[in-house]
C-alpha cells in the first residue's frame, strides 16, 4: 500500500509541475472556448530554440563521452523506431475498419520522436534530480528515421501490391535525405555539430539554456489547446484510432524501459537516460 500512496502522491505533484500546468491551461483554455491565438511563428521559433538546446548540449557532451557507452543506446533507439512500425503493422492493421495503409501511416508517426515531450521529460528529471547522460537526447534521429523510412517503404510496397504505385522507383537513400532535410532534424542535428566541433559554451550558457524552460511553456500550453481541438475529430476516425493511442504508447514505453535496464546492468546506462529512452519511444 505504502507504493501505491506514494505513486499516487508523485502522480499528484507532477501535476503540479510547470510543465504540465501549462499543458492542462492550454486544455482549459480551449474548452472554455477561449479566442487566444499562439501565432505559428511564435510555435515553430520555439521548437528551433528547444532543440538547438538539445542538440547544443548533447554536441558537447559526446566530445567528452566515451563514445563506446553510445553504441547499445543507439541501436536500442534504432531497434525501438523500426519495431514500433511493425507492432503497428501487426495490431493496428488487423483491427475492423482500419486500412492498411492508414495503419502503416499511424504506426510511423508514433514511431517519430516529439520533441516537445522529449523536452518536458527533461525538465521533468532535473526538477526531481535525476540524472541522465547529456547524449540521450541525441538518441532521437537514431529512432525516428527509421521508423519513418520503414513505414514509408512499407506504404510503398504494399500500394505496390494493390496495383496503386505509379510505378516510380523506390530510393531509401531519398527517403533518409528528405528525413533529415525536415525541420524538426535539421535544427537537432545543427545543434549537434555546433556543439561537437565549436565551442558555443557562451551563448548557450547566456542564451539557449536560459530560454529552455520559458519556452517550453509555450509549447505545453499549445499542446494542451491542441489536444483539446483534436478530441472532436474522433468523433470522425474508427475508435479502435482511440483506443490504439491509449494503449500503445505505454506499451511503447514499456518496451523501451526494457532494453533501457538491460543496457543500464550491462553498461552501467543512467537510470535517467533509461528514463529517456523510454519517453522517447513512448513519445507520439
Amino acid at each position: 500500500m505504502e507504493v501505491v500512496a506514494e505513486f499516487g502522491l508523485r502522480v499528484v505533484s507532477q501535476f503540479q509541475s510547470p510543465t504540465l500546468a501549462f499543458l492542462i491551461g492550454g486544455v482549459l483554455l480551449a474548452a472554455s472556448g477561449s479566442k487566444l491565438v499562439i501565432p505559428d511563428a511564435i510555435y515553430k521559433f520555439a521548437v528551433f530554440m528547444l532543440l538547438m538546446r538539445i542538440g547544443l548540449n548533447g554536441g558537447m557532451e559526446i566530445r567528452e563521452a566515451n563514445l563506446a557507452d553510445m553504441i547499445l543506446p543507439a541501436l536500442a533507439a534504432t531497434g525501438l523506431g523500426a519495431g514500433i512500425v511493425l507492432l503497428g503493422l501487426i495490431t493496428l492493421a488487423r483491427l475492423p475498419g482500419i486500412r492498411r495503409d492508414d495503419a502503416i501511416a499511424t504506426a510511423g508517426l508514433f514511431g517519430a520522436v516529439s520533441a516537445s515531450t522529449l523536452g518536458a521529460a527533461m525538465v521533468l528529471l532535473e526538477q526531481d534530480g535525476i540524472t541522465y547522460e547529456a547524449w540521450v537526447p541525441a538518441l532521437y534521429p537514431f529512432m525516428d528515421i527509421p521508423a519513418l523510412v520503414l513505414a514509408i517503404v512499407l506504404a510503398r510496397l504494399h500500394a505496390e501490391k494493390e496495383g496503386k504505385s505509379k510505378g516510380k522507383r523506390l530510393s531509401v537513400w531519398a527517403i533518409v535525405k528528405d528525413s533529415l532535410q525536415g525541420s524538426a532534424l535539421s535544427a537537432l542535428i545543427l545543434g549537434l555539430l555546433l556543439g561537437l566541433f565549436t565551442n558555443p559554451g557562451r551563448v548557450f550558457d547566456t542564451f539557449y539554456d536560459p530560454l529552455f524552460r520559458g519556452l517550453l511553456s509555450v509549447l505545453m500550453l499549445i499542446m494542451g489547446m491542441e489536444a483539446w481541438q483534436r478530441l472532436n475529430e474522433l468523433r470522425r476516425v474508427a475508435q479502435w484510432y482511440a483506443v490504439y493511442a491509449a494503449i500503445m504508447p505505454l506499451v511503447h514505453g514499456l518496451l523501451a524501459f526494457g532494453f533501457g535496464y538491460l543496457i543500464h546492468l550491462a553498461t552501467g546506462f543512467s537510470p535517467g537516460g533509461v528514463i529517456l529512452l523510454a519517453v522517447l519511444a513512448s513519445s507520439s
